[in-house]
């Protein structure tokens, strides 16, 4: 990608001067001239079986995510704001192209808004759904359950009740999580204490849907002095262990850390959990990954495999826009305790889970390299290098802001995502399908961020299709020019 608006015209003399002298594009810099027509490799029998097995994130576009594998599905919620969507889908791999569903929104003005972090738990042949929503007005943020009208994760749900311990009977709640020990359940969640404003508090249950008893507070370490949210447990080696997230999620430190005390420990008493010293998931930046946190965790199809899912961003600014949800495979250390390792890249292809039927999914890259059928072909004036570095699948992109100028994806499947950079100086692209009418896509962004999802073909019939971008040349009134970014397809075959 380009660097700055004010840059360019400077950039392209220079690149011009390098041109003249070398004949070589330097470092960073882009070749202004359009790349010949891109031919892609065939792909092999090889690649295109290993393309059903892997996948790439990110799995959703929003933040505050929570999964569990059921029945052949997995189903997965993440923050919306006015309501409660579901998404569900056999395969990893075609989560994020499933169709959500809606299981609840509310007519009840207060608890209708800013309706944040749902979770889900089967107790019996119930379903019921935790979340926190508010009035509109943030500090009036309260916990409340759903319960499901029949076994199904998806609903329908009906209001159940608010939780709320009675030391704490109307203040600030958010983030509940469920305990589970010895055939009782307890509710963890963020919120008032002595420690923190959003602070860990532990209180009692006689049931899935009613506290029974004062909330204790956790004395929670985070490497700052903000927040302690978003608990969430492993049962495993004798202990139970509890992670949770810090540091506020719109900065790039927001991180996991743990706690954890035995299985037969009573887990309201403060001085039976034992912290953990230091972030136990945070930062990477040498892979463009931000912010990872609130998160929680599911199994593979065949148990076999844990797996976390949370959210992360592209960008080391300070926002709560680019939160998006990712998933990895974690394993255990030889002391018993959790290993989360570091965040991989968004994009970097991984292994679906054992026992997951696979998706089909295959990626194309902007350089014409392909994982299955398929390829990308350029007219116009284009530009083409390694700049965007991390915030970029493969490290690459091409760009351009002359009108006229496309971009082709010659793909085989049932739907197609196109994922590239969003910037303060990119303009308007036509996007069409199959030579179909154009739809108007904006690629700008108030902040630069990487492989973000800019466009999401319809469904298809299977089989071989285009997508086309088309550089317009326009901009909206924010945005300081009219670049188009160009990274990368994933392309879906189920």
């Amino acid at each position: 990608m380009p660097p700055s608006p004010s840059l360019r015209p400077r950039a392209r003399l220079l690149v011009a001067a390098l041109l003249g002298l070398a004949g070589l594009v330097v470092g960073l810099l882009p070749a202004l001239t359009a790349p010949a027509a891109a031919v892609p490799p065939p792909a092999s029998p090889t690649a295109v079986a290993a393309a059903a097995g892997t996948f790439r994130n990110p799995l959703n576009t929003g933040p505050d995510p929570y999964m569990t594998h059921w029945k052949g599905n997995y189903y997965l919620t993440t923050t919306q704001g006015d309501s409660i969507r579901m998404w569900r889908s056999p395969s990893l791999g075609t989560l994020a192209t499933a169709d959500p569903v809606t299981v609840w929104t509310d007519s009840d003005p207060s608890r209708n808004r800013n309706i944040w972090a749902p979770e889900f738990y089967r107790f019996g042949d119930r379903w019921y759904l935790y979340y926190t929503a508010d009035d509109g007005v943030d500090d009036h943020h309260r916990l409340y359950v759903l319960e499901s009208d029949r076994d199904d994760p998806a609903g329908p749900y009906h209001f159940k009740a608010k939780l709320a311990p009675p030391n704490h009977a109307d203040d600030f709640a958010i983030d509940a999580g469920i305990l589970q020990l010895g055939g009782r359940l307890y509710l963890a969640y963020s919120g008032i204490n002595q420690y923190q404003h959003n602070g860990i508090n532990i209180a009692p249950m006689s049931n899935p849907y009613t506290v029974s008893g004062n909330a204790i507070a956790l004395d929670a370490a985070g490497g700052c002095p903000e927040v302690r949210e978003g608990p969430e447990f492993l049962y495993r080696n004798g202990r139970v262990w509890m992670t949770y997230s810090t540091c506020d999620t719109g900065k790039p430190d927001y991180q996991v850390w743990m706690m954890s005390m035995p299985l037969d420990a009573d887990p309201l008493l403060p001085g039976n959990w034992r912290q953990h010293q230091g972030a136990v998931f945070s930062r990477a930046d040498e892979r463009g990954v931000f912010g990872p946190g609130h998160h929680a965790f599911f199994t593979s199809p065949d148990g076999t495999e844990d797996w976390i899912v949370y959210h992360a961003k592209t960008t080391s600014v300070n926002t709560y826009s680019n939160r998006t949800t990712r998933a990895q495979k974690f394993t255990w250390r030889a002391d018993g305790s959790p290993d989360f390792g570091r965040p991989l890249a968004m994009g970097a292809t991984q292994d679906l889970p054992s026992g997951d039927p696979g998706s089909g999914n295959y990626w194309i890259n902007d350089d014409g390299r392909s994982s299955g059928p398929g390829g990308v072909t350029y007219t116009g004036s284009w530009n083409s290098g390694t700049g965007c570095a991390t915030q970029c699948f493969w490290s690459d992109d091409h760009w351009s802001d002359r009108a006229g100028a496309t971009a082709t994806f010659s793909f085989t499947g049932t739907r197609v995502a196109l994922l590239s950079v969003k910037d303060t100086g990119n303009g308007y692209a036509a996007v069409s399908l199959d030579g179909g009418p154009e739809q108007r896509v904006d690629f700008h962004n108030s902040i630069r961020i990487g492989e973000a999802v800019q466009y999401l073909s319809p469904r298809l019939a299977y089989g071989s299709h285009t997508l086309r971008i088309r550089v317009t040349g326009e901009h909206n009134s924010q945005s300081g020019a009219s670049f188009v970014s160009v990274d990368r397809a994933e392309v879906y075959v189920n």
